[in-house]
């Protein structure tokens, strides 16, 4: 008996995670000023990393980034940004090295936030199915949505923030307002007063 297209569709998936596998690691830092913090993957030859990040926090939401290979060689660098995207190829076998760099800023703490995904290849034959590569393609699919939306969050966040930033100061201010047309209004009042006061000459 023929399998059906079920089975077939488990046996691909099943091909597929013998392949590669899919990997996402998000995580959320602050990097104090004049500080960089640095993380490191280990990759072997023909993995894919991709490293995607975003400044929620602190001086102008900027930060500088680079990604090194195990000699140290400088595979990406983007500096000031507020949000970026660097993908890799491993060429060799070694730890990879990334870094968020917040140097250039002497008083403002940065918070990033940053996603680390790429397919780690395990299997040896690059030959696949149309339904495994169909089901690749998915999954890059669903990780640019996962990325869409935490960026989304991210930006929330810095939006939000600023707003009540604004909100603060505009409150502040015009508390400021009132009391200098109270003691504006105070003053005209005693000195429109002093105007009708019978001074008496003895």
């Amino acid at each position: 008996m023929a399998p059906s297209l079920l089975q077939r569709l488990i046996a691909s998936c099943l091909a597929l995670l013998l392949a590669s596998q899919y990997v996402v690691y998000a995580h959320m830092i602050d990097v104090p000023a004049g500080k960089k913090e640095c993380f490191f993957e280990d990759l072997h030859k023909q993995d894919k990393m991709t490293v995607t990040y975003q400044v929620g926090g602190g001086g102008h939401l900027d930060i500088d980034f680079w990604l090194a290979d195990p000699e140290g060689r400088l595979l990406g660098k983007q500096v000031k940004q507020s949000t970026g995207t660097l993908s890799i190829t491993a060429e060799k076998n070694g730890r990879f090295e990334y870094c968020f760099s917040n140097q250039m800023s002497a008083i403002a703490d940065k918070i990033v936030s940053f996603n680390v995904h790429g397919i780690i290849y395990v299997g040896e034959d690059d030959v696949v199915a149309p339904i495994e590569r169909e089901i690749r393609l998915l999954a890059h699919g669903l990780a640019a949505v996962k990325d869409e939306q935490e960026y989304i969050v991210v930006r929330e966040k810095t939006h939000r923030n600023t707003a009540e930033s604004t909100n603060d100061r505009v409150k502040w201010w015009s508390v400021l307002q009132t009391v200098v047309l109270f003691a504006v209004v105070g003053w005209q009042v005693y000195y429109l007063k002093s105007f009708f006061e019978v001074k008496r000459v003895i």
